[in-house]
């Protein structure tokens, strides 16, 4: 079986920067560097770095969290919120899309170009007091 190099002008980092809650089992992002950086950010969820949820039982206060983790994410990685190109949103059953939307819009601004996004509803996430997780997908350019 043939085994091929590595390249040595690709680069994979993992992200756990400070300020997100650290967890042994997954991490917060990975990017890759070549001609231009793909950074693929893991699912986040309205949990502070200490571990404390954040607006339980408020969709909208749970997205400002999850907006606020992202941009730390994004941050670590070389990346802002206008590279994604990508996100996935779950929202439990039962969750007002409108008030989803809106903390997107108010998030997103001006920005032109907004990323491709799909929704979903689940009956549950990863605790019990989680509404909402986005994972994303951003392009940094070269």
């Amino acid at each position: 079986m043939a085994t091929t190099a590595p390249d040595p002008a690709l680069e994979v980092r993992h992200h756990n920067p400070e300020g997100v809650h650290r967890n042994p089992a997954f991490s917060q992002a990975v990017s890759v560097r070549s001609s231009h950086t793909v950074v693929y950010v893991g699912g986040q969820n309205a949990v502070t770095a200490a571990g404390a949820v954040i607006g339980r039982g408020d969709v909208a206060a749970q997205l400002h969290q999850v907006f606020e983790n992202l941009v730390l994410v994004l941050d670590s990685a070389g990346a802002r919120l206008e590279h994604v190109v990508s996100w996935n949103v779950r929202l439990t059953v039962g969750q007002p899309l409108a008030a989803a939307f809106q903390v997107f819009r108010e998030r997103w601004g001006n920005r032109s170009n907004p990323p491709a996004i799909s929704l979903s509803f689940v009956a549950g996430l990863s605790h019990p007091d989680f509404l909402v997780e986005l994972d994303a997908v951003a392009v940094v350019p070269g």
